[in-house]
């Protein structure tokens, strides 16, 4: 459900149920879409150590490892347009 919200805008509906999913069950995937929550939030700091324990558990998974490239990129973007 918090993907969903987060998909409709609702970020801050979004967090607090991926949050919530995540302290009861750390799976991959579910931090991965926490990561990409708290990184469209501007809290990039939090989102990189939701993906690096959820690199722990499964670095090869593949919506963490597209979350993470996305945000690279993203990231790289950002820095082009603020020269």
């Amino acid at each position: 459900m918090g993907w969903v919200e987060f998909r409709m805008g609702n970020r801050d509906e979004a967090l607090r149920l991926l949050r919530q999913a995540y302290s009861s069950r750390p799976d991959t995937e579910i931090a991965a879409h926490l990561g990409e929550v708290l990184w469209a939030m501007g809290k990039r700091d939090e989102a990189r150590r939701v993906w690096q324990d959820a690199r722990g558990r499964d670095a090869a998974n593949d919506v963490l490892l597209e979350e993470t490239r996305r945000a690279s990129q993203s990231q790289s973007v950002s820095g082009v347009r603020g020269r």
